[in-house]
């Protein structure tokens, strides 16, 4: 492949007329593919099919619990037995409560800025609060802060996890910063693990605010692609070695396991964190949807199961990831225009085009009929301040679907760089390149 910035202007408008006459084409296709989340495809959904036959008409709990009427409210007994052995925490560290894991980051952002976190330090609500922002990164994390009014400060995610210096010296300072997002294994959307070290410095290091709390969403605990797991260093398992085991919140869910909308959601952490957050849920609620813990449980039967089930989703997936990535580094590669993840496990590809060109590739891939997640959003507020980060999800669309939706993403690509290219080159404004708006605060 021939680097796009050594070709001379001639041979990039030849290039840009050919790649012009290939996305017409497309257009004429009236494609309507949408690549804009990470949602299981229907043969990973058919992979559970047995979930609901195992209750049988036999509804009782192992400690016989009619589990169709009231109650149970942290969750079933061997619920909490099973998803506290994947998560590597204890029963009593573990509520499994609801189906989505997202429901219960937002009901605990909620709940801290009413009440506060740990019945000494003040509400949450009662002044402005910050939240550390790793990116690119996961928006619906971002959509919760904005929806609180939390103001944002975003930290670069580099290839370990969040940039570790630049949040030791922000939450050593400020007392306003209460918390921090993270996604630690198969990062949404980077793919990458948090490395020991990472882990470590986040369970140590010194806040300003006591009441600081990490918010640890290990969606993809469960979800590698290759034979060999990814290891993760357990959080809280640290924190209680560094005298801070109130620090961190486990999140996770089964909505990439089993059924997407129809799982479960499970939220760890130390006793005294559980049980405040019990007596506060006792409000709220009388109990989960105990008929679906049980009909998981029995599915499962165990942890080993589980992982088990999840090989059978990897082999589903991983020719997806494959076939993006063959054909990026195949069109693309060498042309230095972009650069992209290659990810062991997760549900997304990270891609970056050159500055200020994210925004048109991705308009320009909806006007041919294919939707991919509107760019910026791997960033607080919506605003990537280099306009380059594009997040793909294979996982979705068939394998034939997905090539022709990729082929013409890189079409897109291709002609948004060349135009990129030229207009630097002759001097003129370069209207593809997005400012950065004034609500996002990057340090």
């Amino acid at each position: 492949m021939v680097d796009f910035l050594t070709l001379d202007t001639d041979t990039l408008r030849h290039m840009q007329k050919q790649l012009t006459l290939k996305y017409e084409e497309f257009k004429q296709q009236n494609l309507k593919l949408n690549m804009s989340r990470g949602k299981p495809c229907p043969e990973q959904l058919d992979l559970s099919a047995g979930l609901l036959e195992g209750l049988n008409r036999n509804y009782l709990a192992a400690d016989g619990t009619d589990c169709r009427n009231y109650g149970g409210l942290e969750g079933l007994p061997e619920a909490r037995r099973l998803f506290a052995e994947l998560l590597e925490v204890q029963p009593d560290e573990i509520i499994v409560h609801g189906n989505s894991s997202l429901a219960l980051m937002h009901d605990l952002i909620a709940r801290a800025l009413l009440f506060g976190v740990d019945g000494q330090n003040a509400p949450w609500g009662q002044q402005p609060i910050k939240f550390l922002c790793p990116s690119p990164g996961y928006d619906r994390h971002f959509a919760i802060c904005e929806f609180f009014n939390i103001e944002m400060i975003t930290i670069p995610l580099r290839e370990d996890g969040p940039d570790m210096d630049l949040v030791e010296k922000l939450v050593a300072e400020d007392e306003t910063i209460k918390g921090i997002w993270c996604v630690p294994k198969h990062s949404n959307p980077t793919g990458i693990t948090y490395s020991d070290q990472v882990v470590t410095r986040l369970a140590t290091m010194k806040t300003k605010a006591s009441d600081f709390r990490i918010f640890w969403d290990n969606a993809y605990a469960w979800h590698d692609l290759t034979s060999e797991p990814v290891p993760l260093k357990n959080i809280l398992t640290a924190c209680k070695e560094a005298n801070h085991p109130d620090r961190v919140y486990i999140f996770s869910s089964t909505s990439k396991i089993t059924y997407a909308g129809a799982g479960l959601a499970m939220v760890a952490s130390s006793v005294q964190n559980i049980n405040r957050l019990k007596k506060q849920m006792a409000i709220q609620t009388i109990g989960p949807n105990k008929l679906n813990q049980l009909a998981h449980v029995r599915f499962f039967q165990n942890a080993h199961n589980v992982r088990l089930h999840m090989k059978k989703h990897a082999d589903i997936i991983r020719p997806k990831f494959n076939l993006v990535l063959n054909l990026l580094q195949t069109e693309l590669g060498g042309k230095k225009i972009a650069t992209w993840s290659r990810p062991q496990g997760g549900y997304f590809i990270s891609f970056n085009t050159m500055p200020g060109c994210a925004k048109k590739v991705v308009q320009m891939a909806a006007d041919a009929g294919v939707e991919l997640t509107k760019a910026g959003a791997t960033f607080p507020y919506g605003i990537d301040p280099k306009d380059q980060n594009i997040r793909i999800a294979p996982t979705y669309p068939s394998l034939v679907e997905l090539k022709k939706a990729m082929e013409l993403f890189i079409i897109c690509v291709q002609l948004v760089s060349i135009e990129k290219i030229l207009c630097s080159r002759e001097q003129k404004p370069a209207e593809l390149i997005t400012p950065l708006g004034n609500k996002a605060q990057i340090v």
